[in-house]
């Protein structure tokens, strides 16, 4: 099954363009990592892929559904982390969860958010108020919202910012599973390239708004076990 399907994808600002015809297939199963200097397009692929920006042309289909014609069913196949900014700051982080919950049609939050919780250290911190917590726990807040209800494609714009190295490897961790054992996709935008070395089945390099370079599980296997080579030295001369 195809989870994300994106097809000459295109986007900008003003007259400035950022996204200039992304063709992207990702099947079920997938842990695919994006990465890219900044101001490469990430965020903005990552965005028109969620329906909060609306492309300038292209088509972006979810589990098979067109974005664009049918966009709350091809919503609800989406997990997307809540941004730390944009979180309710008077709520403390269980009322989040209850609400979100709600919010999707589920009778309670399911035990497997309560597990991602544990795994990330935010359970002692539940009952804190929002705008009270540091931006480590906002950060794990905001992803345990994106992933509740367990959605077959998660997108996460550089999800390990301000988490812990026992947070962020609890994370790395769980996504890996949720892709190997559930078949659910993950697209991660990230600078941590040790994501898409030690993680990722796919790493695909974004560059002026274009896929310069894709790197396959078997290439990422052999950059691991080349003592002497790295992703970032290959990204590196991809770009040169």
């Amino acid at each position: 099954m195809t989870r994300l399907r994106i097809e000459n994808l295109v986007h900008g600002y003003d007259a400035r363009p950022v996204l200039d015809g992304v063709d992207l297939e990702l099947p079920a199963g997938e842990f695919v990592v994006l990465i890219g200097p900044n101001g490469a397009g990430k965020t903005t692929l990552l965005q028109c892929v969620s329906g909060v920006q609306v492309p300038r042309s292209g088509r972006v289909w979810i589990d098979g559904i067109d974005l664009a014609t049918d966009p709350v069913t091809a919503k609800s196949r989406l997990g997307v982390a809540v941004d730390p900014q944009k979180l309710p700051p008077l709520l403390t982080s269980r009322e989040c969860l209850q609400l979100f919950a709600g919010a999707r049609g589920l009778q309670a939050v399911p035990d497997s958010t309560w597990a991602l919780c544990d795994a990330l250290a935010l359970t002692p911190l539940l009952d804190r108020q929002v705008d009270q917590g540091s931006l480590g726990l906002r950060q794990k807040l905001g992803i345990a919202l994106g992933l509740l209800g367990e959605p077959a494609l998660l997108l996460l714009d550089e999800p390990l910012n301000g988490l812990d190295p026992l947070s962020a490897h609890a994370l790395k961790q769980y996504l890996q599973r949720r892709c190997r054992e559930h078949g659910d996709t993950v697209l991660l935008s990230t600078h941590a390239l040790d994501v898409a070395e030690r993680f990722a089945t796919r790493a695909l390099l974004l560059v002026e708004g274009r896929l310069r370079r894709t790197w396959s599980d078997a290439e990422l296997a052999q950059i691991r076990h080349a003592p002497d080579r790295s992703l970032e030295q290959a990204m590196v001369q991809a770009m040169s």
